[in-house]
């Protein structure tokens, strides 16, 4: 199986917008619109093309990731940090390691581009695999409800959360 990386264009929308929702569309934990957060990114200050990607395989759209910019602050400093949503693969591709290639990819790009760390929302056994740790760990808060195991953070170089907390502040296009 032969599967290529590639940044996303906009011929590529249509198939991504496609993609995302049938990879959502049986998962317990989803409000089924990652799609629309996507387009909505894709319009926003957040977003950064390098760091929207597709993964092919004979010239057909099978996965698709996407990193937008966030910000960790507290009460005397502001971070600038990433956040990792949606990760999507067909169903029919899940499993076959596609997801990891973009998200190692993806940290790779988002080194390149200067980035230090990402978080995330996510799958407790899945996501530990690739280095993340409890956001709460760095005293790291999300700005919403959600259970703290799926909250998580990684450094994509040496230290770089170091003397990093506060509270985890979203483009407002994923509150929309």
């Amino acid at each position: 199986m032969e599967i290529t990386l590639r940044q996303e264009n906009k011929n590529d929308f249509e198939s991504v917008f496609h993609l995302i929702e049938k990879a959502f569309e049986k998962e317990e934990y989803s409000d089924h619109k990652e799609q629309f957060l996507v387009e909505r990114l894709r319009k926003s200050d957040a977003f950064i093309p390098e760091l929207s990607i597709v993964a092919e395989l004979d010239n057909k759209i099978v996965g698709h990731i996407l990193f937008t910019k966030l910000q960790i602050k507290n009460e005397s400093q502001i971070f600038p940090s990433l956040a990792l949503a949606p990760v999507s693969v067909l169903p029919e591709f899940q499993g076959k390691g596609i997801g990891s290639k973009l998200i190692l990819q993806g940290h790779e790009i988002a080194k390149s581009l200067g980035y230090k760390s990402v978080i995330l929302l996510g799958h407790q056994d899945y996501y530990p695999r690739f280095g993340y740790e409890l956001c709460i760990k760095y005293n790291i808060k999300m700005p919403f409800d959600v259970p703290a195991e799926n909250c998580m953070v990684i450094a994509l170089t040496e230290n770089a959360l170091s003397g990093i907390s506060g509270e985890v502040i979203y483009p407002s296009q994923f509150f929309e």
